[in-house]
């Protein structure tokens, strides 16, 4: 039976259980508790392992270095599901005090299983929104890293905090607009519409996209913004209309 087959006060029971017995395992410097339920086949259960951990680091100071140790140890497991539950708790903890976690999470960046990495992902979307500043540091060490799907990853990590501050992740996606892989290319075409629905941030975008000399990745972005003001449009700030006429205004020429 999955965690979302229990009733709602069965999910609470069970979520103040993994959050005791994980605090238990710190106390008493062990993560066996811990590793069960970052290793449990439920997806539920091993997010709310990831959050106890979180919450934990936040509310107790005395039980950060145990913490630590623990997602240390946890992030060399053979299983792909541990490391993935390390990446996310990371994530949580980076929220608050990312220079301590980052040697982790880049290990966890250069990992074998594509669910690690793509753990990291969220751990940085999260990260840059709630603690900018040094996430964005740590994302622009790698935006030339030779392994393109390092770049990417970077790239998808940083598409929260823009969808609020677009003017933050901006220049690292004019950095990165020539890039020679394809994927690369595309993934800022996708950030590039996501970052721009929201109130004030299509002004923003657009002035920055008309100092870029990649006119072929400017011509699609804009076609990308277009779209994403058509998919969002009950949450987006400009209707697809408007949006259009403002585009055309300020680059030019019909879309």
């Amino acid at each position: 039976m999955g965690f979302y087959d229990l009733t709602k006060k069965e999910r609470e029971k069970l979520a103040r259980e993994v959050s005791d017995a994980i605090r238990l395992d710190l106390i008493e410097n062990k993560s066996d508790k811990l590793r069960a339920f970052a290793s449990d086949t439920d997806t539920y259960i091993r997010k709310n392992a990831y959050l106890t951990v979180g919450r934990i680091y936040r509310d107790s100071q005395d039980q950060r270095e145990a913490i630590l140790e623990a997602l240390d140890k946890l992030s060399k497991d053979n299983d792909e599901k541990v490391r993935q539950t390390v990446a996310y708790a990371l994530g949580e903890i980076g929220k608050v005090d990312a220079e301590i976690i980052t040697s982790m999470l880049e290990q966890a960046l250069y990992d074998d299983h594509y669910s690690v990495r793509n753990a990291v992902i969220g751990s940085l979307k999260q990260m840059s929104e709630k603690n900018p500043k040094p996430t964005l540091e740590f994302a622009k060490r790698f935006l030339h890293h030779p392994d393109p799907k390092i770049r990417r990853e970077i790239i998808h990590g940083v598409e929260l905090r823009g969808r609020t501050h677009p003017e933050d992740i901006l220049p690292l996606l004019a950095e990165l607009q020539n890039d020679p892989d394809r994927m690369i290319r595309e993934t800022i075409i996708h950030v590039l519409g996501q970052i721009s629905y929201k109130k004030g941030c299509l002004e923003k975008v657009i002035d920055d996209l008309s100092n870029w000399n990649n006119k072929e990745l400017v011509e699609k972005a804009l076609n990308e913004i277009i779209d994403v003001h058509k998919r969002y449009e009950r949450f987006s700030d400009k209707s697809t209309e408007e949006a259009k006429v403002y585009i055309e205004q300020k680059m030019g020429g019909k879309l």
